[in-house]
């Protein structure tokens, strides 16, 4: 019996995988070259705006202070802003100014935030109302705060505000922005007044996370509220008290709005001329704008060398 055999059916050449295997690969691939662009376009909107706003006017002020622009022609004039800078008979005084409202600011603007967040923080009734009431005057506009000094709280005559509490209290008045004496104070009262809300909660925040453990041990020690202050709130609180001592003398130093409007400009005999001031008065009223550049680019160098000197001594600390 002959054995027939079925012709084997020839085998077709390999088919390539099926699109629908290659998908979800493909797919969790796309999902992250996408997920990479947003990221790097976000990056890269960052970048630009940093470089077109801070970068590039810093760089151009730098060269513009040792250029000299007169008619439409600018020509390389070296040190010789510099040195016209250091000669303006308003240079050294604006400094002292400057300096000076930095030392009250400290005294006064730093301190009182500090001891209004460990009052605060000791309430148990009213927190959220509190703290409003707080920030308020950081929701304000600075102008308009500085305009309710100027016009309702500073006003020399016995209907301003202050005048009448020290009248009432049987004390002297003032004649406040009129008075060389007391320029200086009058703005970091306004200044004060007008910031304390930010650094207030950011405080508020830090003595929060404080343990509670270790108030319970001073206390068991006999140890006072200014003893735990002391001891407890501001060992605890140190670099959140370095930060913002360091933001604070730099923003201070940058003294503009308050003698600006207060004091509408110098003040009385020049109690008010601040370094930032004297930079608007060079570049806007004077024409001058490569002496504002000077005069910015030094401002620029005290900064960098306070902060320099802060990060040198933190690191020291660590």
């Amino acid at each position: 019996m002959a054995i027939t055999t079925v012709p084997e059916t020839p085998r077709k050449p390999g088919r390539p995988p099926s699109p629908y295997s290659a998908r979800p690969q493909r797919t969790s691939l796309g999902r992250k070259v996408r997920d990479n662009l947003t990221g790097h376009a976000f990056l890269i909107g960052a970048v630009l705006c940093f470089v077109v706003f801070s970068w590039y006017p810093m760089v151009r002020g730098i060269v513009m202070s040792f250029q000299r622009t007169r008619r439409g022609e600018t020509t390389w004039v070296g040190w010789d802003n510099y040195s016209r800078i250091l000669a303006d008979p308003s240079f050294w005084p604006a400094w002292q100014n400057t300096l000076y409202f930095t030392l009250l600011a400290l005294v006064l603007g730093y301190a009182v935030p500090f001891f209004v967040a460990v009052l605060l923080n000791e309430f148990r009734h009213a927190k959220g109302y509190l703290r409003i009431l707080v920030y308020l005057p950081v929701m304000l506009p600075p102008a308009s705060a500085l305009y309710l000094f100027k016009f309702y709280a500073y006003d020399p005559s016995e209907a301003g505000l202050f005048n009448a509490i020290l009248k009432a209290l049987h004390l002297p008045t003032s004649q406040w922005m009129q008075s060389p004496e007391m320029t200086m104070p009058a703005m970091v009262l306004a200044s004060t007044w007008m910031n304390m809300g930010g650094a207030v909660l950011i405080y508020l925040a830090s003595l929060q996370n404080i343990p509670g453990e270790l108030y319970e041990a001073a206390e068991l020690d006999g140890a006072g509220i200014w003893k735990r202050i002391r001891h407890v709130t501001i060992p605890q609180t140190r670099l959140i008290l370095a930060l913002l001592a360091m933001i604070q003398i730099v923003a201070t130093m940058q003294l503009f709005i308050e003698p600006l409007i207060l004091a509408n400009g110098a003040g009385a005999e020049d109690s008010a001329t601040s370094v930032a001031y004297l930079i608007y008065q060079h570049g806007f009223f004077q024409n001058d704008l490569n002496g504002a550049a000077a005069l910015g680019v030094l401002m620029l160098v005290v900064l960098a060398g306070f902060s320099a000197a802060y990060l040198r001594l933190s690191a020291k600390q660590d």
